[in-house]
């Protein structure tokens, strides 16, 4: 019999009822765990957030509540030995995988503890919970009159629905600048995942580091969670662009004016500038980075690079380089030490992969066949263990579900550009046209917006002008070439300095980006009146008698 994993509601644990959900290992089938959120008083959990929880928040300053993150990291960095565990026993990652959620949780929160201190003295205005918006603008000829914009925390609750991919970090990306705003929070994580979650969540409540009620978490069915959200509430989703859809017709957001933040599918791109050559070192870091972001947590990031394209006179050499790259992976049971990359977080994930990979095959051919690689230490018709499949696309022009069919997984698509013309789908009379790689943008744009496209190449000022063609449909444009070989932190690694977000199918949405993440859970007011009224609102008040 597996143990059921309580819910917090504010700030006190329940366990579900019914039969609930079994967590298990997904290399070895082993159960793990029991979630249920049947039967919990929702109600009293958004109740206490808005009320107690919230105005124990709101009793710290922003410097204050920024210290608080500072001591959740503190508490997480002294279980992380527990979370590399319950991220290999119940996501299948190597060590170094669980790191990117385990260790960039932490991080993010670090980060957030640093830049929060800054939010004190005449970066808050006189209420202690209001950040200025800009100067006073004058209303008046005389500038007797004008106005100010405020930034105030939302009276509200912030509800997370969470992806399975990154059960660590995809809570504490969002909580981070949620509890500095002075906003109480609750995370529905993905089911199959909910076991870190929920045990991060129980080590910082352990260590009373929060006031009570300002972290809640629900394990299991997200049912009746929608319902309870109000006017200012605000709701951060990561999921597929189908729930997505589904959330935004619910009459939280379109009847009562709730605020909703989407990150859903994502088709991204890595682009090889068209004056590189076969042997420059630009070629080769745009090969490795290909391989990184196909086998890091076995390709299952929203930022991994899904399309990858070379000039045409590079196809070949690019290829080669990445067959020999991709045959040193070692798949199979991360608890093997020779073990490189583990398992899908699931059979159903392995199950869809495979479905996404059939429905490519009319456009591609294989280039790495990751079906006929052998994987290390595991029981083949149980594991959701899967190779990386290199795909090459000869024809991007013709193509359709290349742009549109994102395979969520170890697989990537290598596909040629012509260098030097603009493709139909291109304005012939914009700027683009004349860039070499203007074909290349025009396919980058083809995945309906994205949350990050990376270039690659040595002439810094051609770079530039690539990166500007491609920020009007990407949420991130990473730029690499030689000179920050070293240093330059990844494609698909989202620094909480960075904007995290995306146009068009990636959601529209916006996280992170440092302090700007912080808009989400304030609401923007103008206030009009006297100069020495606005003046007054930078000043300390005296109490009122």
């Amino acid at each position: 019999m597996t143990d059921t994993l309580p819910n917090l509601i504010a700030g006190e644990w329940q366990l579900g009822g019914g039969d609930g959900t079994v967590l298990s290992d997904p290399v070895t089938g082993e159960a793990l765990v029991r979630v249920s959120s049947q039967g919990l008083d929702l109600d009293h959990a958004f109740d206490h957030a808005r009320g107690p929880a919230r105005m124990a928040l709101l009793e710290l300053g922003y410097a204050q509540r920024a210290a608080l993150l500072g001591e959740v990291a503190k508490v997480l960095q002294s279980h992380r030995d527990d979370y590399y565990e319950i991220a290999l026993r119940n996501s299948g990652t190597v060590r170094a995988d669980s790191a990117v959620d385990i260790e960039g949780a932490i991080f993010t929160l670090s980060a957030y503890a640093r830049s929060g201190t800054s939010l004190d003295g005449d970066a808050v205005l006189a209420t202690g919970q209001a950040l200025p918006d800009g100067a006073v603008d004058s209303l008046s000829r005389d500038a007797s009159f004008g106005v100010r914009h405020l930034l105030t925390p939302t009276p509200g609750v912030a509800l997370f629905i969470n992806a399975f991919n990154f059960p660590a970090w995809g809570l504490w990306e969002k909580a981070a600048p949620a509890l500095l705003s002075g906003v109480p929070v609750i995370v529905k994580p993905a089911t199959g995942t909910a076991w870190l979650t929920q045990r991060m969540v129980a080590d910082v409540v352990a260590a009373g580091v929060l006031p009570r009620g300002a972290l809640s978490i629900v394990c299991g069915s997200a049912e009746g969670l929608l319902d309870r959200i109000e006017a200012f509430d605000v709701v951060s989703f990561t999921g597929s662009a189908q729930t997505a859809t589904r959330l935004r017709t619910h009459p939280a957001f379109v009847v009562r004016g709730a605020r909703l933040n989407v990150e859903a599918d994502s088709l991204n791109s890595a682009i090889l500038a068209a004056d590189v050559k076969a042997d420059d070192s630009a070629c080769a870091q745009f090969v490795a980075e290909i391989v990184r972001e196909m086998t890091v947590k076995s390709g299952q990031k929203c930022t991994a690079i899904r399309r990858a394209f070379v000039p045409a006179p590079l196809l070949a050499p690019v290829a080669d380089a990445l067959r020999a790259a991709l045959a040193g992976v070692r798949c199979g049971d991360p608890r093997d030490t020779s073990v490189t990359m583990g398992s899908l977080v699931s059979r159903a994930q392995w199950q869809a992969a495979h479905e996404g990979l059939e429905m490519l095959a009319g456009e591609t051919e294989r280039l790495v066949d990751g079906r006929r690689a052998a994987l290390i230490g595991i029981d083949p018709e149980r594991a959701a263990c899967m190779a990386p499949s290199l795909l090459l696309c000869p024809d991007p022009e013709q193509a359709r579900r290349v742009h549109d069919l994102e395979v969520f997984g170890p697989v990537a698509t290598l596909a040629p550009y012509e260098v030097g013309s603009a493709s139909a789908a291109t304005d012939r009379a914009s700027s683009l046209a004349r860039l070499p790689e203007a074909r290349a943008v025009a396919y980058a744009r083809r995945g309906g917006g994205s949350l990050v496209a990376s270039v690659y190449g040595s002439d810094e000022t051609r770079l530039a002008h690539l990166a500007a063609a491609l920020a009007s449909t990407h949420g991130r444009v990473h730029v690499v070439s030689p000179s920050v070989a070293k240093t330059q932190t990844g494609h698909g690694n989202v620094m909480p300095q960075a904007m995290h977000g995306g146009p068009g199918r990636a959601g529209g949405g916006e996280e992170l980006g440092g302090l700007r993440a912080l808009n989400f859970y304030h609401r923007r007011s103008a206030v009009q009146g006297p100069a020495a009224t606005l003046a007054a609102l930078a000043v300390a008040p005296e109490p009122l008698r």
